[in-house]
């Protein structure tokens, strides 16, 4: 009787990135620019310049993506958005879409 454990390697398994998902934040008439820009700034980690950026092209297309993260990263800062929007009286949106 032998005490040794047997590793079989399975050639076909393979391990994959995780999947990526966007982040998006979207554009209304009521969302500050200043708080679209705070938004940015404190969940998304962008510098002042690049959240500037970021929020008029939120303002003049619609949309903007703000980030690349793993599902549950991206959902996380979904949340975050939806609930310091609201905490703040603002309807600013983010969505996610799988990449």
């Amino acid at each position: 009787m032998s005490n040794e454990l047997e590793i079989i390697y399975d050639e076909q398994l393979r391990l994959q990135e995780p999947k990526k998902y966007k982040i998006f934040l979207l554009n209304d008439n009521y969302s500050t620019m200043d708080f679209v820009v705070d938004i940015l700034t404190k969940i998304f980690r962008k510098s002042q310049e690049e959240s500037t950026q970021i929020m008029l092209n939120i303002h003049n297309n619609g949309k903007e993506i703000c980030g690349i993260y793993t599902y549950e990263i991206a959902l996380t800062k979904v949340t975050q958005v939806t609930t310091l929007a609201k905490e703040k009286g603002f309807p600013l949106q983010a969505i996610m879409e799988e990449e």
